[in-house]
């Protein structure tokens, strides 16, 4: 077994693991600035990791494309975001 891939896959589920177990233990005792901060630092990350790990590589797969190999991974990201707000909107 390569033991580099396991601690690979290890320390993110660990991770995930305790940031979970600590928001579903504090979710009665936090204070709305405190969930707001938290709620703003995790769609930072997961934006960061968005770009970086998904937006960056889809347009470096099209680079052949010429000028225009921006346009499906933007795209993809508008029409994302887009599903997002009409998913997340208040009734």
């Amino acid at each position: 077994m390569n033991w580099s891939v396991f601690y690979g896959i290890l320390i993110p589920f660990l991770g995930t693991s305790f940031g979970a177990a600590c928001v579903f233990f504090m979710k009665k005792e936090m204070g709305d600035r405190l969930q707001r901060m938290l709620t703003g630092f995790a769609a930072g990350v997961m934006g960061a990791a968005s770009i970086w790990g998904l937006l960056i590589p889809a347009m470096e797969q099209v680079v052949d494309m010429g000028k225009l190999a921006f346009v499906p991974a933007v795209a993809a990201a508008m029409a994302s975001a887009v599903c997002s707000f009409f998913i997340k909107r208040e009734p």
